[in-house]
């Protein structure tokens, strides 16, 4: 029986997430894999790709654990945003979301010690308001942005940008609670 609960991710969002739900790791140890996108892959498959890859690539370190794989993608239609290091792409990314819905996916993956896999992908959509010159100006100051993907977090400043979701609002913080509780119960009740 896996005696551990490993977090692969170094997430601060999706660490507060599980502590919310009362599903502390024991260890968290971000992956450090390779999240480059696969040619002609679709956001919602690269979401399970990666947090399948995180996932399996802790475990090698931690054969007796159940091991938590997470990503998060920001797509509008099939353009992947990226996750946001440096002011211009906040900015590209705030003008390309301006007035318009996305879609944030949400890969979740577990893995136990008998190597059995559970895996879920959510999807919510989001629509922002259009942003004029001084909102996206006064947010990429804020600093928020760094290391998003599609460059905001819905929790801080950009909720104000939201008109509208559609589908779990904790997805689009990092981590869908609910599908998580759903396969961790599943997970543990498997040995």
């Amino acid at each position: 029986m896996p005696s551990h609960f490993v977090l692969a991710s170094g997430s601060p969002r999706r660490l507060a997430l599980l502590q919310q739900i009362g599903e502390v790791p024991d260890l968290v140890v971000p992956a450090g894999i390779d999240e480059s996108p696969i040619c002609n892959e679709k956001p919602a498959d690269m979401a399970v790709r990666l947090a399948v890859h995180k996932a399996k690539a802790t475990a090698v370190e931690n054969p007796n654990a159940v091991i938590l794989g997470a990503d998060t993608v920001v797509a509008c239609g099939r353009r992947v945003l990226p996750k946001v290091q440096e002011a211009r792409e906040a900015r590209r990314c705030l003008e390309l979301l301006s007035g318009r819905r996305h879609k944030v996916h949400g890969g979740i993956a577990i893995v136990v010690a008998s190597g059995i896999l559970w895996r879920r992908q959510i999807t919510t959509t989001v629509k922002f308001k259009r942003l004029t010159k001084k909102d996206i100006d006064a947010y990429v100051d804020c600093g928020e942005w760094q290391g998003k993907a599609g460059g905001y977090a819905i929790q801080g400043r950009a909720a104000v940008f939201v008109s509208a979701i559609r589908g779990s609002y904790t997805n689009v913080v990092g981590l869908c609670v609910y599908a998580t509780a759903s396969l961790l119960e599943a997970a543990r009740a498997s040995y």
